[in-house]
């Protein structure tokens, strides 16, 4: 689902954190990573060893901010058009062509990216 947002992971933002990253409990991050399954993110990405090599996603928590995260989720054209080059596969096309996500789940799905470390 997410698959350009490693890509940006190494443009400059490392060590970037935000109070709001704290505040999610271990539900949150649990019901964040279910959404992440169900919307199969697997398929363009993967963590901990299970997915898509191409774009990992550990440690994207390290090297992103909560809003950055959430701005992969929200504003991901203008994401992607920061980046060095254009991926192959785009997020934004992915999204627009297949699936809004609601406010709850993007919030979910932040709680658990924050928490790959």
């Amino acid at each position: 689902m997410l698959p350009v947002l490693v890509l940006l992971s190494g443009a400059g933002a490392a060590g970037a954190t935000s109070d709001r990253q704290s505040a999610a409990g271990p539900a949150q991050i649990e019901a964040g990573r279910k959404i992440y399954e169900a919307r199969k993110c697997g398929a363009c990405h993967m963590v901990a060893g299970k997915g898509n090599i191409r774009y990992p996603l550990d440690g994207v928590a390290v090297k992103l901010s909560v809003e950055q995260l959430r701005r992969w989720l929200t504003d991901t054209a203008e994401m992607e058009g920061a980046l060095p080059r254009l991926p192959a596969v785009r997020m934004s096309e992915w999204l627009k062509a297949n699936r809004k996500i609601s406010d709850r789940d993007r919030d979910l799905l932040v709680a658990y990216l924050a928490s790959l470390k």
